[in-house]
């Protein structure tokens, strides 16, 4: 059962020998060719206790906690059942406490971190793409990781609610990683409480600049946006053989991982059963604008020119 844990330290890794050394052994207990996938939570979690600690939680094979918003992502997605084609999933724990204005923040300096964890695997494994998996402001950390990575390093990275503006996705985007890697941006309605708080209060923002979770808002090879709440979304996965449940709570920044059946395309997306672009769709192309876009594009409208600043 590969499942390597690994800590980030500010922008690099808190141990690197033993995080190398750690990392050679699951590489060795990997199949040739199985995905090697880093799994990165989100905001409140911290390595620095058992409490907070993603690797009891979430990120365990076995997790500890009774809360409702457990499940193991590892497990999730084949770890733990002895076949012989498991992935390597490496786990990371960042210091994601604090303030939501901190954690944005630190979320960026983890992005080098993880470059330098994929420069690691890339020297052990000379070629291998590494993929990723991330929720909220971990999804920043992997967007961030992109500037300081070389082109193809990055395989595919599918991003839960992400906790990021479209500016931050589209200048990472603009690198020689950024422009190899294939990325599923999930999105659901369940989250838009938690987009609009990204957009108005917690990321530096333009007015009218919007959050991942209304989409990338333009086509650009390799990123699908797919609105897990879409009816057409919903279809077109039963018809590829991904059935997956409606959202039990209308607010809920985990559903996105905690809903029946979405794991199984997180899966197929990241061992490569499942192309990205099957799951490509108008409504993913053209993201229905919403009542907040239009009155943050009037507003941008009525301002003079030449006083557009970022606040």
């Amino acid at each position: 059962m590969p499942l390597c844990l690994i800590n980030t330290l500010g922008d690099g890794l808190a141990d690197p020998r033993t995080a190398q050394a750690d990392l050679q052994t699951a590489l060795d207990a990997t199949a040739e060719g199985a995905p090697v996938i880093v799994l990165i939570h989100g905001y409140k979690f911290s390595p620095e206790t058992e409490h907070t600690s993603p690797h009891t939680h979430i990120l365990s094979l076995s997790p500890v906690s009774a809360c409702w918003k457990v499940l193991s992502w590892p497990r999730a997605l084949g770890l733990g059942r002895g076949h012989p084609d498991e992935p390597l999933c490496i786990a990371i724990g960042w210091e994601a406490r604090g303030s939501l204005w901190q954690a944005y923040a630190r979320a960026a300096e983890t992005g080098r971190a993880l470059a330098a964890l994929i420069a690691m695997v890339r020297a052990a494994r000379p070629g291998r793409p590494v993929d990723v998996l991330a929720h909220s402001l971990g999804c920043r950390v992997a967007l961030c990781a992109l500037p300081h990575l070389p082109a193809g390093a990055m395989g595919r990275a599918v991003l839960m609610a992400a906790a990021d503006m479209r500016s931050t996705a589209l200048q990472c985007l603009d690198t020689p990683a950024g422009r190899t890697v294939e990325v599923l941006n999930v999105t659901t309605r369940a989250n838009r409480v938690f987009d609009r708080a990204l957009e108005w209060l917690i990321a530096p923002h333009r007015i009218g600049e919007r959050a991942l979770g209304a989409g990338l808002g333009r086509r650009i090879h390799g990123w699908i946006d797919v609105d897990i709440d879409a009816p057409r979304t919903r279809h077109l996965l039963a018809r590829l053989g991904y059935p997956v449940g409606a959202a039990e709570r209308r607010i809920c920044h985990w559903s996105v991982y905690l809903r029946p059946g979405i794991f199984s395309v997180y899966r197929a997306v990241l061992d490569r059963s499942l192309p990205l672009a099957a799951l490509r769709t108008p409504a993913a192309e053209a993201p229905t604008r919403t009542v907040w876009a239009r009155i943050a594009q009037t507003l941008t409208r009525a301002r003079p020119m030449g006083s557009r600043q970022a606040s």
